[in-house]
């Protein structure tokens, strides 16, 4: 612990050791500040007929023959900071993978907000993860995310209401796919309605979501979807644990980044989506994942999987070292790409 004095008011540092914790700043009347986040490097190589990602995000460009690819990036790297005072909390957190610079010269990297919300009491409001998501079920993996091909995973404005283990949410709406492709359109009139119920315990966690939205067509048209999805994180033996996500129905961009389409033409899409994973502790400071997802669509006619096995390392509580090797494949396409990827990480 570490005591400060600084115009007037008594500071005192507080070092926290778990992983996103950050250092903690006491004010006078109870205020907190936290700050946090990681630098993270990654260095990755890919061999094969789908073009080179810094991570898998559910697509990618298929090549006329297999291509082999190198590269070293820190664009992962984020920061965040908490102010408490009292019932109320904000939140802010950004990363450098908001493009720009170029590799031959500067490799610079533009700043991209991930979260920026306010809690008071129940009530959340602002941009942060789905409330349809269960983040605990989230894979570890050296590539960010891991599969995200069957993941939900996606951030976005919300208003949000919290009572136990249930929560209620009207969302940003957006139409994905079809001849729209991923721009903004400006015409989803209706918010997206997302319901939760998580259940814990000692065991871990299983959390129960639905999303209904009103989409709207080429023609303008509106259709309505309606996606579910079952989740959790399951301890097993002594660290050990086991993840899924199950997803169905219309689920749409909900599920799988740009793996899973809302509409096709004047179709709304349906989704089948499957993610395993098992994560083993070898020791205390060192694990390993593997894990499996895998996406399918009935009117694209899209089916993507990715899977990979990963070891971890942690040389001191903040910094860890890992390794991963894997696939994705996209077999609507008849093209797939392996991948291995080194990764050094120290939690601030």
């Amino acid at each position: 612990m570490k005591t400060i004095i600084k115009s007037g008011l008594l500071l005192t540092a507080l070092v926290s050791a778990p992983s996103f914790a950050g250092y903690t700043i006491d004010l006078t009347g109870g205020d907190k500040i936290t700050f946090g986040g990681y630098i993270k490097a990654d260095a990755r190589y890919t061999d094969g007929s789908i073009g080179a990602r810094d991570y898998w995000i559910g697509g990618g460009t298929v090549l006329d023959s297999s291509q082999s690819n190198f590269a070293i990036s820190a664009r992962e790297t984020r920061f965040n900071t908490k102010y408490q005072h009292g019932d109320v909390t904000g939140f802010i957190e950004m990363d450098f993978d908001g493009g720009g610079g170029n590799e031959v010269i500067s490799n610079s990297a533009h700043p991209r907000l991930r979260h920026a919300f306010i809690k008071y009491k129940n009530i959340l409001a602002g941009q942060t993860w789905s409330t349809f998501m269960n983040t605990s079920s989230i894979v570890e993996a050296v590539d960010f995310g891991g599969p995200l091909v069957s993941t939900a995973f996606i951030r976005q404005g919300q208003i949000r209401y919290t009572n136990g283990g249930l929560q209620l949410a009207i969302e940003n709406p957006e139409t994905y796919g079809g001849y729209r492709g991923s721009a903004t359109t400006l015409d989803d009139s209706v918010p997206d309605f997302v319901a939760k119920y998580t259940f814990k315990g000692d065991w871990g966690n299983v959390a129960v979501s639905t999303v209904a939205r009103q989409l709207k067509s080429l023609t303008n048209e509106s259709q309505s979807a309606l996606g579910y999805g079952i989740s959790g994180r399951i301890k097993t033996v002594g660290k050990d644990d086991f993840r899924f996500q199950i997803h169905g129905g219309e689920v749409g961009r909900y599920v799988g980044a740009t793996s899973s389409l809302d509409m096709v033409g004047e179709e709304v899409e349906e989704t089948t989506s499957v993610l395993v994973a098992y994560r083993h502790f070898w020791s205390d400071d060192m694990r390993s994942t593997v894990f499996y997802g895998n996406t399918e669509n009935d009117v694209s006619d899209r089916d993507r999987t990715h899977w990979g096995v990963n070891l971890f390392n942690n040389v001191t509580k903040q910094l860890s070292f890992g390794v991963e090797v894997g696939n994705f494949e996209m077999a609507e396409a008849s093209a797939d790409s392996d991948y291995v990827q080194f990764t050094a990480k120290y939690v601030l």
